[in-house]
């Protein structure tokens, strides 16, 4: 079993930044993926960014340019550095595990999900 723990929520005025990271322990093995998703008040949840164990990386348009996903595989830790925040970025924001694939995008793909750490940027 694999646990993944969030942390660096907040809350931000628009234009500033934060960094989010994510914690996985147990059986994590190597060669997996990790990414982020969100979910806002009222909508559904949706991709944010990915990275591969290598390193590969893949964004939503919408935060393309603004934000960059990294990982420090020797501490199982991914991060979300978030710049330029707006506030359409507020949301819960979910770190993902994906053993399965080397890169994916796909909700259905994702094999462990933390439980989640709150953005809020203020206008």
């Amino acid at each position: 079993q694999v646990q993944l723990v969030e942390s660096g929520g907040g809350l931000v005025q628009a234009g500033g930044s934060l960094r989010l990271s994510c914690a996985a322990s147990g059986r994590t093995f190597s060669g997996y993926s990790m990414g982020w998703f969100r979910q806002a008040r009222g909508k559904e949840r949706e991709f944010v960014a990915v990275i591969s164990w290598s390193g590969f990386t893949y964004y939503a348009d919408s935060v393309k340019g603004r934000f960059t996903i990294s990982r420090d595989n020797g501490k199982d830790t991914v991060y979300l550095q978030m710049n330029s925040l707006k506030p359409e970025d507020t949301a819960v924001y979910y770190c993902t595990l994906d053993r399965g694939h080397y890169i994916s995008r796909y909700q259905g793909d994702m094999d462990y999900w933390g439980k989640g750490t709150l953005v809020t940027v203020s206008s």
